[in-house]
C-alpha cells in the first residue's frame, strides 16, 4: 500500500478514522491523503446570516474544510504520520471520495462509521455504506 485516504467531516468520528489511518500509514510508511467534502452544509438562516457579514457561502465553507483538514493534520502528526497531503472537494461525499480515490489510484479509504450527516445518514444511507458498496479499493471504517 502507499496511498491511504482519510476522509473527514470534522466529526469525531472522522478524527478517529484520521488517526487509525495515521498509524495504519506510519505503520508501512506510505502517504495520507486527507480529503473534506463539503455539501449543502448551510440553512437557510445561516446564509442571510452570511449576506449580512458579506461573507459568500463559498467563502464560508473553504473556510470550514481549511479547518477541518487543519484539525484532522494535528490528528495525524500527533499519531506519527509525516507523508500528509490534505485536499477540499464540494458535492456529494460518497461520490467524490470514490472518484478522488480512482484518481490517485489509493490503495485504501478509511472513514468513520457516522459523521456530522447522521439523520440523512438514516434516511437515504450514510458515506461509508456508499464507499464499501462502490469503491474499488479496500473500505476500512472505523466505529
Amino acid at each position: 500500500m502507499k496511498l491511504i485516504i482519510a476522509a473527514t467531516d470534522g466529526s469525531e468520528g472522522a478524527e478517529r478514522a484520521v488517526a487509525a489511518a495515521a498509524d495504519l500509514v506510519k505503520s508501512i510508511n506510505a502517504k495520507l491523503l486527507i480529503v473534506n467534502v463539503s455539501g449543502d452544509e448551510f440553512s437557510h438562516a445561516q446564509i442571510l446570516q452570511l449576506d449580512q457579514l458579506r461573507v459568500t457561502e463559498g467563502d464560508a465553507l473553504e473556510e470550514v474544510s481549511r479547518s477541518i483538514l487543519s484539525r484532522a493534520t494535528a490528528v495525524a502528526q500527533d499519531h506519527g504520520a509525516v507523508n500528509i497531503e490534505t485536499m477540499a472537494g464540494a458535492g456529494d461525499p460518497a461520490k467524490s471520495i470514490m472518484n478522488i480515490a480512482n484518481r490517485k489510484h489509493a490503495d485504501a479509504i478509511v472513514v468513520g462509521r457516522r459523521g456530522c450527516g447522521q439523520l440523512e445518514g438514516l434516511l437515504i444511507g450514510s458515506v461509508s455504506q456508499k464507499l464499501t458498496s462502490l469503491a474499488h479499493c479496500v473500505v476500512m471504517i472505523v466505529p
